[in-house]
Formats: C-alpha cells, structure tokens, sequence
C-alpha cells in the first residue's frame, strides 16, 4: 500500500518455521496454523522458488485448511466475500509453494485495492546479498526510496543506501485493534481474518490508517 513497486523475493531462501509456508487465524478456542506440507533439504540452502509441496498430503491438507476456514468464519458478517475463492483455491492441485502464495497475495491486493506493480526478484537477475542485493535491487527497477521492514534492520547495512544516493525508509506499524468474532481479542492474524469480520473496503481503510513510514537514522 506504500510503495509504487513491490517486489515478490522468490528467489531468496527459504526459512523453515517462519511465515512462508503457514499462516494463524482465529479460532474460537483462541488461533491455529494453517500450514502447508513442504519437501525441505538438509543443511542445504533452498530458494522460495525451489520449494515442492508434499502432494502425497494432498488433498488431506488442502481439506484441512478449507474446514478450519471455514468453521472459523462462517457466521462472520463478510464471510462470503471470499468465501468462493478459498474453496476453489483449495480444491486446486499444487506443487510448488510459490505458485500458491503468489495466487493468494494478486488476490489479496484486488481485494484491498492494492494497486502497486508487483514484480518478482527472479525475473531481476539480481546480484549480492542481503544490503547488496537490495541496493541491486533499486538500481534494476529506477527506484530512488527503498521501503524496509522492521525486521530487516538487524541486517541491513544503512550507510550504504546512503553511499548510492537512495533513501531508506522503515514501515511504522501499528498493529489495529478490530472486531474480530471471539473474545479476547488476538493480534497478528492473517489478513484474513480482518477482512472476514469487516469486509474488502473497510478493511483497506483499518490497515492504510495504522501507521506510516519513518526515516533510516543514517
């Protein structure tokens, strides 16, 4: 929602137990995982793009999910909004992680009235790591303000953005308090969750008002 250009990083590595694979919704005995069997290699590094779907799971984990969505959010007042999505989505064959969620994010930003370009790194032909690669990054796509998350600052290298001539931005995130269906209320659910109980424009709204942007300290 920020940014003119958001680039998909598919061909970095993928982190096993982080946010790649798996996702938490609302419960109402508090949240769950809706996590996504997937084939890793030992002490091997994997990029996102190289990463296979466990099919012999299929469509026990795909059932899964689309039941715990479901009895999760029936009697939410927006639940159809994307109830149709969802179910076709999970009656789909997938095998690679990527092709999943890059199918569920296009959909996520029509509904949200995202309308920045969406380009994926491997299509960059980028070069270096971490600082490197993001400043490589920039250069390929004309860019001039690099905007960051949070997380990224205990590895980004500030001073070298600043040596390129391109501004360093970090997201300021507040995270909203919404009506969700149970009480007490949980954060850090998936978008979904928000979107269910207020539907596609409010929930744009909630989420354009809960922070901004503020300034690398360089």
């Amino acid at each position: 929602m920020q940014c003119d250009v958001f680039v998909l990083s598919d061909h970095v590595q993928y982190e096993k137990k982080e946010w790649q694979n798996r996702n938490k919704i609302r419960t109402k005995n508090g949240w769950g995982w809706l996590t996504v069997p997937v084939f890793t290699r030992k002490n091997v590094e994997q990029k996102i793009n190289e990463v296979r779907i466990d099919v012999n799971q299929s469509p026990t984990w795909q059932v899964k999910h689309w039941r715990s969505i479901y009895y999760g959010y029936k009697k939410a007042p927006f639940f159809n909004l994307c109830k149709d999505f969802f179910e076709e989505l999970y009656t789909r064959r997938w095998e690679r992680l990527v092709d999943l969620n890059e199918t569920i994010i296009m959909f996520l930003l029509r509904e949200l009235n995202v309308n920045a370009k969406v380009v994926k790194s491997s299509d960059l032909n980028l070069q270096g790591k971490k600082t490197d690669l993001l400043i490589d990054m920039c250069k390929k796509l004309n860019a001039d303000t690099y905007l960051s998350g949070v997380g990224a600052k205990a590895y980004i290298e500030e001073r070298k953005f600043k040596e390129q001539n391109i501004n360093l931005l970090y997201q300021d995130f507040h995270h909203p308090v919404y009506r969700q269906q149970f009480k007490p209320f949980i954060p850090n659910m998936s978008v979904i969750d928000l979107m269910f109980n207020h539907g596609s424009n409010q929930s744009s709204e909630i989420i354009r008002n809960s922070g901004g942007v503020a300034p690398a300290q360089l």
